[in-house]
């Protein structure tokens, strides 16, 4: 048994969850999932980000405090998260007390190890980013993330000494090639830290709504380094050494690329900084654009569709929770930019959960209950369409553990239509009954009992309701990817045709 600890970033609860958010925690989800079905002990974290000036601003136009903003806010992630089946084993808020002690104990470590020191800070600031930018970094005068007016900052602050990390960080790259992928986005952070690493401020005098410095009143220390400190926070640092040694070497941080610099280069000198290893895997995926805008900014130059109306909420209500969840984790490879269009969603949606998935499952109920008294025969003992579910879980496994969730889903739909063109060669819906038909369809059941494993990381329900019909327990046990070539189908239950699981869309 192995040990995976997985994080998303904590979502800033000023935004509202939308399809870019969600599809960073449906795959931190599904390979938490895969992890739990091959055995492995998993600690799956989300949460949101409650600190900063934003919030702060926020909470002060609707005449609430800080606090209850960051109350009413979070509501929403926690919503979210529960309407698109997420399984977090931890939802961490940054306005926790469990989060300040942590976040004290690691910064101290760092001042008394002789990385901070204080002084004054001039130069450009995002409100937007909670973010410095050099005159150099700007566009035309603007942030290059948000392309609004930046102010001019000037305020005493504690820097953190991140100059004095450039060769530990491009060591730890050299000795540890997979710690930040996929490639392209190692080769970025690479190129952050040659180009040079300036020392970096992490409080703030201007505001209170953050964690207090212990060691300098009047201070709170800046929200991207209270945030990052959150992954060490839900595994007990500063209070409980042994669980952050059992999970920390284990660590895989999921988020997107807007973000690498924080948590490639950033997170890993601060971690040095406090005598403690860096984080062990940063995966970096790209953007889901819709034409060719991030999600999350205004289309186009007509301005008149805002991407953040895109909500999981309304594709749930369209298409289904597994159906979003599917294509979220099918259409995009972890790690590029993908084009997001309901289109193409409607596509996927028609011709792999409709047509292929939804029509075997009908099909061998179907044919079941007319020809077999609707009790499903036992699967043979060999068969090429066994062999090719063995071969099938092999593949999934290797891609699940590559964080390749759309190369998974490939393979498995391999099967599907494997399973498909049995039914379509037999044609066991013109066979009597006999010895060979019970063959053919304990066969098409024994496929679908493997599919229903395959697809259960991705869509959970769909697969407790493909079990159910074809007879078996509809939940899968911890370790049930490891006995699913031992196991087989072993017939004698009855078998349910019931309503289609994925009903076509119209189009056009």
């Amino acid at each position: 048994m192995g040990r995976f600890y997985v994080t998303t970033p904590i979502y800033y609860v000023t935004d509202a969850p939308h399809v870019g958010t969600a599809y960073t925690t449906v795959n931190a989800d599904a390979l938490a999932r895969w992890h739990r079905l091959c055995g492995d002990e998993v600690l799956f974290l989300t949460g949101t980000d409650e600190h900063g000036q934003k919030v702060f601003d926020a909470a002060q136009a609707h005449g609430v405090t800080p606090q209850a903003w960051a109350d009413q806010t979070a509501q929403r992630f926690f919503d979210a998260w529960k309407l698109l089946d997420i399984t977090y084993d931890d939802f961490i808020r940054t306005s926790e007390p469990r989060h300040t002690v942590a976040v004290q104990a690691f910064l101290s470590r760092i001042y008394e190890n002789g990385y901070l020191y204080k002084d004054t800070y001039r130069g450009p600031y995002c409100v937007a980013c909670e973010d410095y930018y050099t005159p150099e970094q700007l566009v035309d005068g603007l942030c290059p993330v948000h392309h609004r007016p930046v102010v001019e900052m000037s305020e005493e602050n504690w820097f953190f000494r991140l100059s004095a990390f450039e060769d530990r960080l491009l060591a730890y790259f050299a000795e540890h090639p997979d710690f930040t992928t996929p490639p392209t986005k190692r080769n970025e952070a690479l190129g952050f830290i040659k180009s040079g690493l300036r020392d970096i401020s992490i409080t703030r005098t201007s505001i209170t709504w953050g964690v207090p410095v212990p060691w300098d009143e009047g201070h709170v220390f800046y929200v991207w380094y209270d945030a990052l400190i959150n992954y060490l926070t839900a595994i007990g640092f500063g209070v409980d050494d042994e669980m952050v040694a059992h999970w920390w070497p284990y660590s895989h941080h999921i988020m997107a690329k807007e973000i690498i610099r924080f948590h490639a280069v950033w997170w890993p000198a601060m971690c040095m900084a406090a005598g403690i290893d860096p984080p062990h895997h940063v995966l970096v995926h790209g953007w889901l654009l819709v034409g060719g805008e991030k999600l999350g900014k205004t289309m186009g130059a007509s301005g008149a569709i805002q991407l953040t109306e895109i909500s999981p909420a309304s594709l749930v209500a369209d298409y289904g929770v597994d159906a979003v969840r599917y294509y979220l984790l099918r259409e995009t490879p972890l790690g590029n930019d993908g084009e997001f269009s309901l289109e193409a969603m409607t596509a996927r949606y028609n011709t792999d959960l409709a047509n292929n998935l939804g029509n075997l499952v009908a099909r061998v109920a179907t044919v079941v209950g007319s020809k077999c008294g609707g009790v499903g025969p036992a699967a043979p003992a060999a068969s090429a369409l066994r062999e090719l579910a063995g071969a099938t879980l092999a593949e999934a496994a290797a891609a699940w553990a590559n964080f390749a969730p759309h190369l998974a889903l490939e393979s498995s739909w391999r099967l599907i239509a494997g399973a498909n063109a049995h039914l379509e060669a037999n044609a066991p819906w013109k066979m009597e009954p006999s010895a060979e038909l019970d063959a053919v369809m304990g066969d098409a059941l024994e496929a679908l009992r493997v599919v229903s494993i395959l697809i259960a990381p991705a869509m959970p329900a769909t697969s407790a309701e493909v079990r159910r019909r074809i007879g078996l327990d509809p939940e899968l046990p911890d370790g049930a990817w490891t006995t699913a070539t031992t196991d087989a189908y072993r017939g004698g239950v009855r078998v349910e045709k019931g309503e289609p699981l994925f009903p076509r869309i119209a189009t056009g």
